[in-house]
């Protein structure tokens, strides 16, 4: 039998806590089933569940706003002058992950990808084209 403990914080997550008392499974058929590990030494069982259902739904709200006229418009030029950018960084110079960690890091790795997208535009500018 578990037990409602509380509404808890965990790992960033909130969700329901429950909890049997150490009575309870000392002397449960299912013993063995419920504990994977440690069935000798583990007193009780814990079982957290995550809420899921309140948070954003952020491709919902991305359809709807993609579905108004003027966003639609506004998308569909984005289509032409961002993601070649992507598809250059990625595809042609293969720089398809990041190998740090850490947002700063992470951020630093960005903007040296960007550089050498622009170092590349620039040289192509500046050298007249063989054809």
């Amino acid at each position: 039998m578990l037990r409602f403990i509380g509404h808890q914080k965990l790992y960033g997550n909130e969700g329901n806590k429950y909890q049997s008392q150490t009575s309870d499974c000392t002397d449960c058929s299912y013993r063995e089933k419920c504990f994977r590990k440690n069935t000798k030494t583990a007193k009780r069982r814990t079982l957290y569940i995550v809420d899921t259902g309140d948070g954003p739904n952020y491709s919902e709200d991305m359809r709807k706003k993609i579905d108004k006229p003027e966003i639609r418009d506004l998308y569909s030029r984005r289509m032409g002058i961002i993601e070649p950018v992507f598809g250059n960084i990625t595809a042609c110079k293969r720089l398809d992950r990041f190998t740090l960690r850490t947002k700063a890091k992470v951020n630093i790795q960005w903007l040296l990808y960007c550089m050498v997208h622009n170092i590349g535009k620039i040289r192509n500018a500046m050298v007249p084209d063989p054809g």
